[in-house]
C-alpha cells in the first residue's frame, strides 16, 4: 500500500496507555479492567489486522509508530492472549510487520524481535519469565501449567491451519488473501518448534500450501529444518506432505538421498530383506513416483557410482532402490500415474519394456530366452549403432546395472538351465567390462568362455576337490582386468551353490577366493542378492538354502 493512501484512523495512543496500565495483569484491578475491555481489544486488533495485510511492513511502521510498543505488551498479558481470537489476530498482525527480504540492521533486529514474540505466543511455556505471573491466572482457569500450555499451542495451530486452509474462522475470511510474505514469516515462526507434535497439522500444511506464487514462498531454513527432522526421525509427516517438500526444495531431496545411501553403506546389513527395508523407510522410492525426484535421485546414484567405482554396497542400494520403486508404481492407485517410460525417455524403449519385466511374472522356463532377447537388444545398441561417446555408453550401462536382478539370473541360467551361452556371457561380459576399448571385452568374453566351459564339465560331478577348479582360480588371479576378475568370481560362486558337488568343497573355496583376491564384499553382496531371491521364489532346495546360511553367517563376520 502506498503511503499516500488513505487509512482507517486507529487508537492506538488509547490502547497503548491501557496497555501500559494493564502491565501484565498482575492485580485484580487491572485484571478487571482487562476482562471489561476485552471484546472491544479484539475488534481494535481485527481492525489492525485488515488495515496492515494490505501494506508493506515498511510503511506499516513508518504509518504507526507505536504499533510495536503496543503489540509488545498486549502479547505478555496473559489475560488478551488467553481471550478468544486475540492471541490468533496478534500473530498475523506480528507477521504483517515482519520483513520478509530486511535492507538493513534495523529490519533484521526487528524480524529477531517478531520472532521471539511469535515463539512465546505459539509456546510460552518455554519463557520462563513468565511462568510466575501467569501461573494465578492458568490455576484460575483450573489447568495445570502443562495443561494450559498444550492446549495454547493446539489452538494457535488449529487457527494457523485453518486460516491457511482458507476457511471461514469467526467471519474473518482470509481467503485468497493470505499474501507470499506471510507464509513465508510463518514458516520461520515454526523453526524453533519444528519438533513439537503438536505442531505437526501446520507444518503438514505449510509443506502442501502453493498459493499460487511462481517462486518458493516458504523459508529455505524451515524447508532444509523440516527435513533434517524427518531425516533422523525427530517428527512423523504424511508421506504427502514429505514429497512436496523434496519436490519444492531440491537440497532438501538431494541431502535425503546421500543420508540413504551413507545409511546403506555404514551399516552392517545381513540381509537384503534389510537392505530393501531402510530403503524403503526413507520413502524415496514412493516419492521417486514422480518423474522429477526419480530423475534427481537417478542422478545422485550414478555419480555415486562412479565416485565409489561401482562398490557392492552402492550397487545394491541401486538395484535395491529400482525393485522398490517399481513396486511403488505398480501399487499406486492414481487415476493418471506416469507411465514407466517416462523415467526412461532417452533409452531404447523394447529394451526398457524387457528390463522392466519382473522375473518371478514369468515363468522359470521362459527366462533364458527373455535375457536372449534382452542380451541381443542391448549387443546391437552398443555394436551395431555409433556410441558417440563414453557417456552415452555409461548411460546404458546403467540401465543394465540397475536391473541386476537379471544379471544374477543370467548367471544361474548359464549352469543350472540348457542354453546357448554365448548370449548370456556377453551380457555378463558387458555389465563387468562396458568398455572395449584394445579389445577389453572381447578378451573378456574369450576368458569366461574357458571358465565356464571347465565349470560345466565338472557340474555334474558329484565328488568335488578344490584342485579340481585350480584352474579357474589360477586365472583368476592371473587376469589383469577387473572386470574379468568379478566375472569369473561370479560364475563360480554360483557354481559352488548350484553344482551337484560343489556343496562340498564351497566354504573352503569361497575362502580360499575372497583371501587371495580381496573380494570378500563382492561375494557377500552376490549370496545375499541370492538368498533374496530364493527366499521369494521359494523353488531351491533346502542344501542350497542352508549352504547360503552358513556362508553368508561367515562372511558378515569377515566383512
Amino acid at each position: 500500500m502506498a503511503q499516500g493512501t488513505t487509512v482507517p484512523k486507529l487508537n492506538f495512543e488509547y490502547w497503548l496507555d491501557k496497555a501500559i496500565e494493564w502491565g501484565q495483569a498482575t492485580t485484580l484491578e487491572s485484571q478487571k479492567d482487562v476482562c471489561l475491555h476485552l471484546p472491544q481489544l479484539q475488534e481494535f486488533l481485527h481492525q489492525i489486522y485488515e488495515t496492515l495485510k494490505h501494506m508493506d511492513s515498511i510503511v506499516a511502521i513508518q504509518q504507526f509508530p507505536l504499533i510495536g510498543q503496543l503489540l509488545g505488551r498486549l502479547c505478555w498479558n496473559p489475560f488478551v492472549i488467553g481471550y478468544d481470537e486475540s492471541q490468533k489476530t496478534l500473530m498475523w498482525c506480528l507477521c504483517c510487520l515482519y520483513s520478509s527480504e530486511p535492507q538493513n540492521p534495523v529490519e533484521l533486529k526487528a524480524n529477531s524481535w517478531i520472532r521471539s514474540l511469535l515463539c512465546h505466543l505459539l509456546s510460552s511455556s518455554k519463557w520462563e519469565s513468565n511462568e510466575a505471573e501467569t501461573s494465578t491466572f492458568i490455576s484460575t482457569l483450573g489447568y495445570t501449567s502443562a495443561d494450559y500450555y498444550c492446549h495454547l499451542v493446539k489452538n494457535m495451530v488449529f487457527s494457523l491451519v485453518t486460516e491457511l486452509r482458507g476457511n471461514q474462522f469467526n467471519g474473518l475470511n482470509i481467503q485468497g488473501r493470505v499474501s507470499a510474505s506471510r507464509v513465508n514469516a510463518v514458516s520461520l515462526f515454526c523453526l524453533p518448534l519444528i519438533t513439537l507434535p503438536d505442531l505437526t497439522p501446520l507444518l503438514e500444511t505449510l509443506l502442501l500450501y502453493h498459493g499460487g506464487a511462481s517462486k518458493e514462498i516458504l523459508s529455505s531454513e524451515f524447508l532444509e529444518a523440516v527435513n533434517e527432522a524427518f531425516l533422523k526421525k525427530k517428527i512423523s509427516l504424511p508421506e504427502s506432505a514429505i514429497f512436496s517438500l523434496w519436490l519444492r526444495h531440491l537440497p532438501s531431496l538431494e541431502k535425503a538421498t546421500l543420508y540413504l545411501l551413507d545409511q546403506l553403506v555404514s551399516i552392517q546389513l545381513n540381509s537384503l530383506e534389510e537392505v530393501a527395508c531402510v530403503i524403503k523407510d526413507s520413502l524415496l522410492p514412493q516419492a521417486a513416483s514422480h518423474p522429477a525426484i526419480f530423475r534427481i535421485v537417478n542422478e545422485i546414484f550414478k555419480n555415486a557410482l562412479l565416485e565409489s567405482d561401482g562398490t557392492p554396497e552402492v550397487m545394491t542400494a541401486v538395484q535395491v532402490f529400482t525393485q522398490l520403486f517399481l513396486q511403488a508404481h505398480q501399487n499406486e492407485n492414481r487415476q493418471h500415474k506416469f507411465p514407466l517410460k517416462a523415467y526412461f525417455p532417452r533409452h531404447h524403449q523394447p529394451l526398457v519394456t524387457a528390463l522392466l519385466r519382473c522375473p518371478f511374472e514369468l515363468p522359470t522356463t521362459q527366462w533364458s530366452q527373455h535375457l536372449k532377447h534382452i542380451s541381443d537388444m542391448l549387443k546391437a545398441l552398443v555394436e551395431d549403432t555409433n556410441i558417440s561417446s563414453l557417456a552415452d555408453l555409461f548411460e546404458i550401462w546403467f540401465l543394465i546395472a540397475r536391473f541386476g536382478e537379471w544379471l544374477d539370473i543370467a548367471a544361474e541360467q548359464l549352469l543350472k538351465a540348457a542354453v546357448e551361452p554365448d548370449a548370456l556371457l556377453w551380457l555378463l561380459a558387458f555389465y563387468y567390462c562396458p568398455q572395449n576399448e584394445n579389445q577389453q571385452r572381447t578378451q573378456t568374453m574369450v576368458e569366461a568362455q574357458t571358465v565356464y566351459s571347465h565349470l560345466m564339465k565338472l557340474f555334474s560331478c558329484t565328488v568335488l576337490s578344490v584342485k579340481d577348479l585350480e584352474a579357474a582360480v589360477h586365472s583368476i588371479m592371473d587376469i589383469e582386468q577387473c572386470g574379468n576378475q568379478h566375472l569369473i568370481t561370479h560364475l563360480l560362486t554360483n557354481f559352488l551353490l548350484f553344482s551337484s558337488g560343489g556343496h562340498m568343497i564351497a566354504q573352503e573355496f569361497i575362502y580360499h577366493i575372497t583371501e587371495t583376491t580381496d573380494t570378500s564384499k563382492e561375494v557377500c553382496s552376490l549370496l545375499i542378492r541370492t538368498a533374496y531371491r530364493i527366499n521369494r521364489n521359494g523353488e531351491e532346495n533346502q542344501r542350497t538354502v542352508k549352504l547360503l546360511n552358513e556362508l553368508l553367517q561367515k562372511l558378515t563376520l569377515k566383512v
